[in-house]
């Protein structure tokens, strides 16, 4: 026999060797009928609504001359502007940090900003 001869393989087993919940398969019918899915009322939270208003512009004074897109007014709370800002440099494939209440892009983002931010649900969007 050489290396390459198949060596007869054990046969697994059926059924795994134990099952702790075999024996429940069979009380399966005994079970009480619980309530149907027209009876628990579904309950839906209206969306949130954005910002009323956001003003986005652009800054290179303090920046050495590099150009960033500041996102002000949006009026979020804290956790929410980290979110917002994620999504924004996600959308728009460029870094940013959040600077008091404001959202700071790198480069210009004027031209692109105002449909991802309509479409966050900011009702109007002030370019300057």
């Amino acid at each position: 026999m050489g290396k390459r001869d198949k060596k007869d393989e054990p046969v697994a087993p059926a059924a795994p060797f134990h099952n702790p919940f075999a024996a429940l398969a069979a009380k399966r019918e005994e079970l009480p009928v619980g309530p149907s899915a027209a009876a628990v009322p579904v309950v839906q939270k209206p969306e949130p609504k954005g910002p009323a208003r956001a003003v986005v512009r652009m800054e290179r004074k303090g920046r050495g001359g590099k150009e960033v897109t500041v996102v002000e007014h949006l009026e979020l709370p804290a956790p929410q502007r980290e979110v917002w800002l994620k999504a924004l440099k996600n959308s728009l494939g460029c870094g940013g940090v959040v600077e008091g209440e404001s959202l700071v892009l790198q480069g210009d983002q004027r031209e692109r900003l105002p449909s991802l931010l309509e479409a966050r649900g900011v009702r109007k969007v002030t370019v300057g």
